[in-house]
């Protein structure tokens, strides 16, 4: 599969709103001056989007499901933390007519993806979707959207990703949130988050970047097959999955130019992040 920029199947003359897939941390993500800092300079790099439709790794449902649209509280989807971290909050305004448009992208004839989405009312952003929202937007003044994975198999999250693609000449900035190597064995509070990576996360940041910057979808699609110690670094692949929706968004409305935006580890784990467009 080769990168190809499809500005001929575009009637937006302004260039269509970026594509990010980036790593999201734990809720003490906010305590990391650093983290947060590079988010926020992400953030202010990049012109504020009309809203956000954004992949957590921790939601999971099929069919495709649709968060609140009528401002359900956040989902505090961890245990065992301190209570302030149940305290956050994020009150982003909702997006109702982005949850229309993307029932209507994923429905519609010949789709590969489901043919069914749903809506829970009752499901607010969970921590994939509003820590890194709350560093990077603050004011909460951008509306936020969330929708499930309905599978983790690359290629059918990929197409979801395509069908979504025109959603960005409307200003929506689709976000990807996962973690670029995620495996929590590794995590170990005694050696501090500036602890050295493993060596299977070294090597699986080191492929999956290169990767990137070849554009090599064939590759990105087949990461278990292809790339170095891939079952050390996702012994689950939830974290690496909403890469594949991102990729497929930015492959049919833009092509596959992309920069990584962040880089370097925390507890081990990569929290490389990219931006398309």
């Amino acid at each position: 599969m080769t990168a190809t920029t499809r500005e001929s199947d575009r009637t937006a003359t302004t260039s269509p709103a970026p594509v990010l897939y980036l790593s999201h941390g734990a809720p003490p993500l906010a305590d990391d001056a650093r983290w947060t800092g590079q988010l926020a300079d992400w953030s202010a790099s990049i012109d504020k989007p009309e809203n956000v439709l954004i992949v957590s790794a921790h939601w999971e449902d099929a069919p495709t499901t649709l968060g609140t649209t009528t401002g359900a509280p956040l989902t505090y989807d961890f245990w065992g933390f301190p209570q302030h971290y149940y305290e956050v909050t994020y009150d982003a305004p909702n997006a109702p007519g982005l949850a229309d448009d993307v029932t209507k992208l994923l429905t519609a004839p010949g789709a590969a993806s489901s043919s069914d989405v749903h809506r829970d009312e009752q499901r607010g952003l969970d921590h994939g979707a509003y820590v890194p929202l709350k560093e990077m937007f603050p004011d909460a003044d951008v509306p936020v959207l969330q929708m499930s994975m309905p599978t983790l198999d690359p290629r059918g999250l990929f197409d979801i990703g395509r069908r979504l693609a025109p959603l960005r000449d409307q200003g929506t900035m689709i976000v990807g949130s996962g973690f670029t190597t995620h495996n929590l064995r590794w995590f170990d509070p005694r050696a501090g988050a500036d602890a050295a990576a493993p060596q299977a996360s070294a090597e699986f940041d080191q492929w999956a970047q290169e990767a990137m910057q070849a554009q090599d979808v064939d590759s990105l699609l087949d990461f278990l097959a292809k790339a170095p110690a891939a079952r050390e670094a996702h012994p689950r692949t939830e974290h690496f999955a909403p890469l594949f929706v991102t990729l497929g968004a930015a492959y049919e409305s833009g092509g596959l130019d992309n920069r990584s935006v962040i880089d370097g580890f925390w507890f081990g784990l990569s929290k490389r992040s990219w931006q398309f467009g």
